[in-house]
């Protein structure tokens, strides 16, 4: 469902359109929870997960309202703006994935909300390109005012200290609510930890961000790390996250 949810936005060319289906989820969760899903594939499996493992509907009603309230591109006016978006879809998603794994643990609710937060932060700055090809921008504002940046600095590419200045900032946030999750680490369910292994790949991209000085459109941050299997499966080894 999140795949859909998620690929909603960037498959509609009107906001009418992109509501409709919204709407669809909406009501297709009230039906699963009611035990009549809708005939179409992934409803019948959200049903069989929610009815397998006992799913709190919240955090799928949290998850589409996000989404909705996100069709109408715009930027994020402050840096909480974006943490919420993230807490209400990418935490939501891990805290659906602990009930998945049948954990109830307010130290793993916690690293989870942090996890989210980052996930949601770095989802932005790796987009940054791919949005400014498109002549959009959704950093927060607030950070970009800070620095005397403007939108257009983005949609032009430049990459003057002030608008590294601002990717550092954002940058920074994320990296802060990794920290935070981690000192978690002692007091969360060694069972929970698959949940964060994205915390992994997060890590490498805010590592080679800094690299290159915090330059959002360099084309190193493009490629694919060939090693990142390979470090997720030494995190999952470790047992950490």
């Amino acid at each position: 469902m999140w795949n859909w949810l998620r690929l909603i936005k960037d498959s509609v060319s009107e906001k009418a359109i992109g509501l409709m289906r919204m709407q669809f989820w909406k009501k297709t969760v009230e039906e699963i929870y009611h035990d009549n899903p809708p005939h179409q594939p992934v409803a019948i499996e959200l049903w069989k997960a929610v009815k397998r493992h006992n799913l709190t509907k919240r955090w799928l009603m949290k998850i589409i309202d996000e989404r909705e309230k996100n069709l109408d591109d715009k930027a994020y006016r402050n840096i909480q703006e974006l943490e919420n978006y993230a807490e209400n879809t990418q935490s939501s998603l891990l805290y659906l994935t602990l009930e998945i794994l049948g954990i109830k643990d307010l130290h793993a609710d916690h690293a989870a909300s942090h996890i989210g937060k980052a996930q949601g932060i770095v989802t932005c700055l790796r987009a940054t390109p791919y949005h400014g090809s498109r002549r959009k921008v959704f950093l927060p504002m607030d950070i970009c005012m800070q620095h005397g940046v403007s939108q257009e600095d983005f949609l032009r590419r430049n990459q003057n200290k002030n608008v590294r200045d601002v990717i550092y900032d954002i940058a920074s946030q994320a990296h802060l609510h990794l920290k935070h999750a981690r000192s978690f680490h002692k007091s969360v369910p060694v069972k929970a930890f698959p949940a964060f292994l994205q915390t992994v790949s997060l890590e490498d991209y805010l590592k080679k961000i800094q690299q290159v000085d915090f330059d959002i459109f360099h084309p190193s941050l493009q490629q694919k790390n060939t090693l990142l299997p390979l470090s997720l499966y030494i995190q999952s080894w470790r047992k950490s996250y």
